[in-house]
């Protein structure tokens, strides 16, 4: 059917939970109301990115871009622009009429390459035939009647792709260790168990692209030799998994999954398991014996997976965006893709850009785009005017990264040199109210939550750092802390069994070195200068106070007392240390001590 016209709705996570379903249904019932369904195709699709403006409608062909949209205003989207002719433009993203070549100007986006979030934002992830339309299945196709498994393996080595979900290992020689493996029987896994605090990109992949997943994984198998694919996937992101399960049943019923595949005499089929939650499960080793139906726990290696994996069986292993890669290095060729980026980390990187930026969402950007970029470029720079203090690359796995690094271009190499890592993409950024003590707590505490306990450096060490950091954030600390938290973390390091616990230190070991004079004004002067540590920050009101009652009115624990038009009180031992009469006092009236 030709349509006049195309509206995009966003149906990721992020703003499907501010109501964009409304949104779309109520965008169809007011094409059928206005006579116009026959014209207009109206598709939900997968993530956009800039999630601070979700809900996002995008109508073709004038390339309209609307954002924060609410679903009352699809009446106006369909009366005024579809009807009428004429953009709505108090929701455009500059409340100006736009073209199609400035919407690639918004400064979102200007910087953005998309290659693994090509399709998001542009197709309906539940229809294969979109996919099919936007070149789905090609590389496939390609990999089964123009390729050898050979050549496979030596144009996914030759575009220099490397992991994407940490440790940054060449996929090449994992595919040639996979091929080269002996036994008829070997298994392809995507590893989309994403536990990091603050990332969204792999769950944001599939939920927008799923069949990109399910076509990489199925000419991973046939350049390996495997046959049975699982897609290990935590059961706490059922968009993901409902998206994923109708590909894979669309996949079947064109006949690109199954049974001799496109008519060739290669069969492939993809599992889904769900995971419970497990950070630990992110480790290759733990993910392969959850999908045994054991505990999620590291086993040590060699033999690595690619030798001797699932059930004993030779198996390749990749995250979700390694694998949203494949077909187009297929299609687009080894060359295309190694131009991009830098000398020892090709193509692009996909980041969950979060915290005390302006405009947080999904970032993908050549490999050697520099933090300044992404963070003040694309992000917008810091929310509310403040100073930009660090950006937390790499989740609980990760370092902290000070502004004299701001221009550094980001690829494995730098960042590791930085003391921090690629991880699988999270990066929160952090203005000058954050307090690294905090920050560090915070991430130990989740790495002791998450800690599986097999080995006795990651189980006690976790927990003996972390009550350290407790131990300084409550004004108990000591200098010789700082010497502790150190040994241990280069403890962790060297003895852990695993990547958790061989990188839960890195948050401490980088704060300590980069802030060390903001951890001994927790120890020495007994004072968080940011106020997050509660126990070492009191409220006084002083003399400027008039007596308004903002401040009481606000406080949970009702310990503010005082007559009206009088200076006011408040009582410090029920004091919660809130900040909220901090906050709602206009008149400067209360100091943070």
């Amino acid at each position: 059917m030709n349509y006049t016209h195309y509206i995009l709705v966003c149906g990721g996570s992020a703003c499907e939970s501010s109501h964009s379903v409304r949104i779309y249904e109520n965008l169809v019932e007011e094409v059928k109301k206005a006579g116009v369904d026959d014209q207009v195709r109206i598709i939900k699709t997968g993530c956009f990115g800039f999630c601070e403006k979700g809900p996002i409608v995008k109508v073709l062909p004038e390339d309209a871009f609307y954002v924060e949209v609410k679903p009352e205003d699809a009446a106006d989207i369909i009366n005024e622009h579809i009807i009428k002719g004429i953009q709505v433009n108090r929701l455009l993203y500059a409340k100006e009429k736009k073209s199609a070549e400035d919407v690639d100007e918004i400064p979102f986006y200007k910087k953005q390459l998309r290659i693994t979030l090509r399709n998001c934002g542009l197709i309906d992830p539940e229809n294969i035939e979109d996919y099919i339309a936007h070149d789905g299945y090609f590389a496939l196709e390609k990999a089964l009647f123009e390729m050898t498994r050979e050549e496979i393996v030596a144009e996914i080595t030759a575009s220099g792709l490397r992991g994407r979900g940490g440790a940054g290992f060449p996929t090449g020689l994992k595919w040639d260790a996979g091929f080269k493996a002996k036994g008829n029987v070997k298994y392809v896994v995507c590893n989309a168990d994403e536990g990091d605090p603050g990332a969204y990109m792999d769950r944001s992949t599939i939920e927008g692209d799923p069949h990109s997943i399910i076509e990489a994984m199925a000419i991973c198998g046939r350049t390996i030799g495997a046959n049975k694919g699982f897609v290990y996937i935590r059961a706490e992101y059922p968009l993901a998994i409902s998206r994923l399960e109708k590909a894979i049943t669309q996949a079947k019923e064109y006949g690109l999954l199954g049974e001799h595949i496109l008519g060739s005499d290669f069969s492939f089929d993809i599992e889904i398991r769900l995971g419970a939650g497990a950070f630990v499960c992110g480790e290759e080793t733990a993910l392969l014996r959850s999908i045994e139906g054991k505990r999620g726990m590291p086993t040590p290696k060699p033999p690595f997976p690619a030798q001797a994996g699932l059930w004993g069986k030779p198996t390749i292993i990749n995250n979700v965006e390694t694998f949203a890669n494949i077909p187009i290095i297929l299609m687009k060729g080894a060359g295309w893709f190694k131009s991009i980026g830098t000398a020892d980390s090709a193509g692009t990187k996909v980041f969950a850009l979060t915290g005390k930026v302006e405009n947080s969402g999904l970032v993908e950007v050549p490999m050697g785009t520099t933090l300044r970029e992404i963070i003040f470029d694309i992000g917008g720079g810091i929310k509310n005017g403040k100073k930009f203090k660090a950006v937390q690359t790499g989740g609980p796995s990760g370092g902290i990264i000070t502004p004299e690094a701001l221009d550094t271009p980001i690829d494995f190499k730098n960042l590791q040199a930085l003391g921090s890592m690629m991880g699988s993409g999270g990066m929160i950024v952090m203005d000058e109210d954050d307090c690294v003590v905090n920050v560090a707590k915070f991430y130990m505490e989740f790495c002791v939550d998450e800690s599986c306990g097999k080995c006795a450096p990651c189980r006690i060490g976790t927990r003996q750092i972390y009550a350290l950091l407790d131990k300084i954030s409550k004004g108990k600390g000591e200098m010789s802390d700082l010497n502790k938290l150190e040994e241990i973390g280069f403890a962790m390091k060297k003895a852990s069994l695993c990547a958790l616990g061989q990188s839960a230190p890195n948050p401490t070991l980088s704060t300590v070195k980069k802030f060390r004079d903001e951890y001994i004004a927790h120890i020495v002067n007994k004072k968080c200068l940011t106020g997050k540590c509660k126990d070492l920050v009191s409220f006084y009101i002083t003399e400027k106070c008039i007596g308004c009652g903002a401040c009481a009115r606000k406080c949970p624990a009702n310990c503010i007392a005082g007559e009206r038009r009088n200076r006011h009180s408040i009582d410090q031992v029920k004091c919660l240390k809130c900040g909220e009469c901090f906050r709602s006092c206009r008149f400067d009236a209360i100091e943070k001590k």
